[in-house]
């Protein structure tokens, strides 16, 4: 499911005004956060998820492992912030931030 440079950017462009809806704190990636993430993106199929980790290496694991997990996409990482992507199976036109902007 790799994306293009073009779908890249045009997620780039509808993530720039998403706030972060996980947060990954010290406990790391429970089962509580994998589960709401696949939730999540599901909903939204594009989403934002912020990780208040303090190791840079140890965050870039992170959301390498947290979108290997969910089987989704990182479209881009900025500072502590990953915006990743899903196709949802059945997209619902009210929550999902890739319709909603169309």
């Amino acid at each position: 499911m790799s994306l293009n440079p073009e779908q890249k950017k045009h997620y780039r462009t509808i993530g720039h005004n998403l706030n972060p809806v996980i947060t990954v704190a010290s406990k790391g990636l429970t089962e509580a956060v994998q589960l709401e993430t696949d939730r999540a993106l599901e909903d939204h199929e594009l989403i934002k998820v912020k990780f208040a980790v303090g190791d840079r290496e140890i965050k870039k694991a992170m959301i390498r492992e947290l979108c290997s997990i969910v089987e989704a996409e990182l479209v881009q990482e900025i500072g502590n912030i990953a915006l990743i992507y899903r196709k949802a199976l059945k997209p619902n036109p009210k929550l999902s931030n890739l319709l909603r902007s169309s």
